[in-house]
């Protein structure tokens, strides 16, 4: 188990900031894993959603290496993806889920949203009802450098959405992220659609691992813990999940008050 710098609660999410990226992840695993095991032991298997890249790489690299979890009695869930990208894309989260989990662990189930299906209406309402079929044990999240959660950015997040999963265009913010982070060329190659699961979605989840490392994210983070409850910031409204803990490496917390108060 690896012992935080600092831990506190705001509102009713716990807060633990690590000493580097690579201890951040080791406790995010470590949580996710008990959390993992805990819903097997009850109820025999565990309903996951995973999300994808680059924040979520150092848990996911350690989780997978976890002999004591039991992978096939694990259903997981693909969080978002690229509108009419085919899965062979390397900047495809389908490719990332493939390549960094279910070819590594092989999951009992995994459900992709697909990007390039000929209908995607009709792929939301089969994906949809597949999600909500049941409870989903755990979630885990990462903050985008606009605040987004999956792919709900500030100008079409909806707290109360209606829906499962949904159609959205991306703001340039959250765009041009994806190139910062390495995965396209240019702003042009980045796709201006994508599907995502809602903020509704996201929050119906009993547990929330949110890992949210580096610098870049440090205002979102400050934002999102600190700042009001607003779609502005989608981000904020994990600090009311009551099963919620957010990891944080010291740049990504460089912004946030030396001595938060709990509330």
């Amino acid at each position: 188990m690896v012992t935080p710098l600092r831990a506190y609660t705001v509102k009713q999410s716990s807060v633990r900031i690590y000493s580097s990226t690579s201890e951040m992840g080791k406790a995010a695993a470590f949580d996710a894993a008990q959390l993992m095991r805990e819903a097997i032991t009850r109820q025999g298997h565990v309903r996951i959603i995973v999300a994808t890249g680059n924040s979520q790489a150092e848990l996911i690299k350690v989780l997978t290496t976890e002999e004591t979890l039991d992978w096939k009695s694990v259903e997981v869930f693909h969080m978002d993806e690229y509108v009419g990208m085919p899965s062979s894309h390397p900047a495809s989260f389908a490719h990332w889920l493939e390549t960094y989990v279910t070819d590594v662990v092989h999951p009992g189930k995994v459900h992709y949203l697909r990007g390039d299906s000929p209908n995607l209406e009709e792929h939301f309402q089969r994906y949809g009802a597949l999600l909500t079929s049941g409870t989903i044990d755990l979630c885990f999240l990462g903050f985008g450098e606009n605040g987004h959660i999956a792919f709900n950015d500030p100008h079409v997040a909806d707290f109360d959405d209606p829906l499962v999963v949904k159609r959205v265009i991306l703001d340039q913010k959250c765009r041009a992220q994806q190139v910062g982070e390495g995965h396209f060329p240019n702003l042009e190659a980045v796709p201006e659609e994508a599907i995502t699961l809602t903020c509704p979605t996201l929050m119906s989840a009993r547990n929330l691992i949110c890992c949210v490392p580096e610098e870049r994210k440090a205002e979102a983070l400050r934002n999102a813990l600190e700042g009001p409850l607003s779609e502005t910031c989608p981000a904020s409204l994990v600090v009311t999940h009551p099963r919620a803990k957010i990891y944080l490496d010291p740049e990504s917390a460089a912004l946030l008050s030396p001595s938060p108060v709990s509330h």
